[in-house]
């Protein structure tokens, strides 16, 4: 905390103070008080918020608790937001706002029946501050205040937020418990269910890591506990399933920052919670609770002792159960079996010499390479046939540079616009380039990396060679929970021997629960999609992925070239098969 926000903290904690002590003698809330405008849907409703500038002493649900002597307020920027849940779809008449000293000057009201689509049933950009009584029309479960513009240098800060109107569901909205007929008949109750935390964190570690990505059926998203004022205990998230349920399995896909010691909890009102599982030695990674005995609408985990220094992350929290009301996720690719013998996709190299790729396979991927790599990507002037049925990728040091600190060229080629695939045996017969500092590979890339990007597309390394260890190659997976230096793998290896002497064959074999990796068709390396979840982290491989074909000179990994090494030299590869 800054100096600024320090002095502030300390003020209005006292200012806070008198205000309570004043008001309480003269103000009794009801849980449900009669209105002009109808009646209090808020008090007490659970409440999300984009931030807080303070978890314990200006927390979220301040604004809903009806007492007018605490509050809610945000970290100073813009935009801010905070949004009540009101349990089921209401038509909305009224929205009470009591400002502190830091308004919103512009700001909506926006109302939504998921939590993600919104619709603005206000908007202004001369918001005065102090006691707003709002006048407005809308329908939805959920009400949000989203602020754009702050009235001064601090946050946005409310007393109370009041939403005010009229059950709009009809008849049957009062939980009732479902009849249970028993695990034979369970499905995922939690699919894109809104959830709600304690905190959540928003930073460069951990970018938008709010609770919804918890239910959003991605393991490639996370929720995490805030770092603004340290991380702290206890940490909670739920899920509204909709309606009342019986819960009879929870799963867990934590983060490395996880619960040691937990409870697994029910509520019929997101206030009164009753625990269904406990304990105080939770193991991390994927949990799989089985067996649970549990009533209510609401599913929540209840962390109070953390792993590590950090704080509480899940990238998954699925509910399975009867009852509640579902939504159906989507159906999954289905899985193959193997051997995978029909080929779908090849390419012998057989051009004429000089050629280029075959344009309806291969996309030349210019410019310059990641991984602190020293070579400049061709537009294919890298990357032609031999005429004896290989494909060349040359790396080569040019003179004069090629662009700004581009000492050499190379060539890499994929099927990211021609051809992917999900689950079979990918294969390629490839003689790799040697000497130090080159690093040639054979890989694959999710489908989806140009629009999440790194290591959430997934990464799967058939084939990576250094020339600086000759008798080893290496086979690697690579997601949001293990990536680069900790990237999931096995190297193979053949002592004495140098695998840029000769053609050798490395292949994967993929489906729905594993990848073994070959050389010449011997197999070395498994991964086991239970053992990564139960160990590493989510499982990242089940949707399509492109082949990639490169010849890397420097980076992280191999290093420089040095006085040692011999340029140019020639990745050959005779073949690129995939089957299904």
């Amino acid at each position: 905390m800054s100096t600024l926000q320090s002095r502030r903290y300390r003020k209005i904690l006292g200012l806070s103070g008198v205000i309570a002590v004043a008001v309480a003698a003269l103000a009794v809330v009801l849980p449900m008080q009669a209105h002009a405008a109808g009646q209090l849907l808020s008090q007490g409703r659970p409440v999300t918020v984009s931030s807080s500038e303070n978890d314990v002493a200006f927390p979220a649900k301040a604004a809903v608790d009806g007492d007018p002597g605490t509050r809610w307020s945000s970290q100073f920027s813009d935009p801010q937001w905070i949004q009540v849940d009101l349990g089921a779809a209401h038509a909305i008449s009224e929205v009470d706002l009591q400002w502190e000293a830091s308004y919103a000057k512009a700001f909506k009201l926006q109302v939504s029946n998921d939590a993600n689509t919104w619709t603005d049933i206000y908007s202004t950009t001369t918001g005065t501050g102090g006691k707003q009584a709002l006048t407005v029309t809308g329908n939805g479960r959920y009400v949000r205040l989203y602020g754009t513009q702050r009235a001064n240098q601090y946050g946005y800060s409310l007393w109370e937020f009041q939403v005010y109107g009229s059950d709009s569901s009809g008849p049957g909205t009062t939980p009732t418990t479902p009849s249970d007929p028993g695990t034979g008949s369970d499905v995922e109750l939690s699919y894109t269910k809104p959830a709600t935390a304690s905190t959540f964190q928003d930073d460069g570690a951990c970018s938008g890591c709010t609770a919804a990505k918890v239910t959003d059926g991605d393991v490639t998203t996370r929720w995490a506990t805030s770092s603004t004022n340290g991380w702290v205990d206890p940490g909670w998230v739920y899920v509204d399933l909709g309606k009342t349920a019986n819960v009879h399995r929870v799963v867990f896909q934590w983060d490395a920052a996880f619960a040691t010691a937990y409870q697994l909890q029910t509520s019929d009102d997101a206030k009164t919670w009753t625990t269904i599982y406990s304990t105080t030695t939770g193991k991390g990674h994927k949990e799989d609770l089985t067996g649970l005995k549990g009533t209510g609408r609401y599913v929540r985990m209840y962390g109070t002792a953390r792993s590590n220094g950090y704080g509480y992350s899940l990238w998954e929290f699925q509910v399975f159960g009867t009852g509640g009301d579902p939504v159906t996720p989507p159906a999954k690719i289905p899985n193959i079996t193997l051997p995978a013998t029909k080929m779908v996709f090849d390419d012998e190299f057989n051009g004429s010499a000089g050629s280029t790729p075959d344009t309806s396979k291969w996309t030349a991927d210019t410019g310059t390479g990641q991984n602190g790599e020293l070579e400049y990507y061709t537009d294919n002037k890298n990357a032609t046939m031999d005429g004896g049925g290989n494909l060349v990728i040359e790396a080569r040091k040019e003179t004069p540079p090629q662009c700004a600190g581009c000492a050499y060229t190379s060539g890499r080629i994929n099927t990211a616009k021609t051809f992917n695939f999900t689950y079979g045996h990918a294969e390629a017969r490839i003689k790799v380039s040697g000497t130090q500092g080159l690093w040639p590979a054979f890989w694959m890339l999710g489908a989806n990396f140009p629009t999440v990007g790194w290591p959430r597309s997934g990464e799967i390394d058939i084939m990576e060679h250094v020339g600086k260890v000759p008798d080893a190659v290496y086979s690697t997976l690579h997601a949001p929970a293990y990536y680069g230096g900790g990237g999931y793998g096995q190297p193979f290896t053949v002592a004495g021997s140098d695998f840029a002497n000769d053609f050798h064959t490395y292949a994967v074999d993929w489906d729905a629960n594993k990848m073994i990796f070959y050389v010449d068709g011997k197999a070395f390396f498994t991964a086991d999609k239970a053992t990564i979840e139960s160990t590493r982290g989510p499982w990242v491989y089940d949707h399509p992925f492109y082949l990639i074909l490169n010849n890397a000179v420097g980076g992280d990994w191999p290093g420089a070239p040095d006085a040692t090494t011999k340029l140019p030299q020639k990745m050959l590869v005779d073949y690129v098969r995939v089957y299904q």
